[in-house]
């Protein structure tokens, strides 16, 4: 019984996801298949998570080309440049702030914070996320929005998870719960990795509100006399936001 529980478990992860099953479960059958195959020794024991047990049974009488499943592809310069555009800018938009005047700075900063944090917030709070979920996206997100390699969505995700502990039963479940929303809900497993993606198009909303905010700011400074800079500032960054 355990063992058709887990084989439909993994066909329905595999139909439902299938970049993340080929990574997860399809690439590691080979890698550990061809570890086996090529292991010293005349008598070679193997323990194998359950998961995987029927793939490298599998893989063990085929041939894996080791180099594509052990290799990461490397990314173009191109890729690297633009991955780091719009972190750059919004720094400098903040620094600039700093540079012009030091409450315009601390403005600037906060409408950047409350943006981006309260959008990924208010993304992971939709789908009625911990607490504590939803706080790690509050406060992780203006952090990592500088920073393409790390997303708020997955502290938020790993919290919630952690918390709530998906079962076997919600891996079991996911073919069925992923079309109902009351059974979503109630899926640990599928509720932590939305709340992954959730938190995630939160933060980049947050981000484009935010960013779009300094560069208002910034335009104004360019726009207006000296002597009106810092009063014009202000109304967008902190009067205007606060609609007083």
């Amino acid at each position: 019984m355990q063992k058709d529980n887990l084989e439909a478990a993994i066909s329905a992860i595999s139909g439902d996801f299938p970049i993340i099953s080929e990574i997860l479960i399809h690439e590691r059958d080979q890698y550990l298949a061809h570890k086996i195959k090529n292991a010293p020794g005349k008598k070679i024991v193997t323990v194998l998570g359950a998961a995987h047990v029927a793939g490298v049974k599998k893989e063990i009488f085929c041939q894996q080309n080791i180099q594509d499943i052990s290799s990461i592809p490397p990314q173009s310069i191109f890729t690297k440049v633009l991955a780091w555009i719009i972190p750059a800018v919004i720094v400098f938009l903040l620094v600039y702030g700093f540079m012009q005047n030091f409450q315009t700075g601390i403005q600037q900063l906060a409408s950047w914070v409350f943006w981006n944090g309260f959008a990924a917030a208010l993304f992971t709070a939709v789908l009625f996320g911990h607490p504590l979920s939803v706080l790690t996206a509050l406060i992780s997100a203006p952090i990592t929005s500088l920073n393409p390699f790390i997303a708020c969505g997955w502290f938020a995700g790993l919290v919630e998870a952690a918390i709530r502990k998906p079962t076997v039963r919600d891996i079991n479940n996911v073919s069925n719960d992923i079309f109902h929303f009351k059974s979503f809900c109630k899926n640990r497993f599928l509720k932590a990795l939305a709340i992954v993606i959730f938190a995630n198009v939160g933060s980049t909303i947050g981000t484009i509100i935010g960013g779009s905010r300094q560069a208002i700011c910034v335009s104004a400074f360019f726009n207006c006399e000296p002597g009106e800079r810092a009063k014009g500032a202000s109304f967008i960054m902190g009067d205007g936001l606060l609609g007083n």
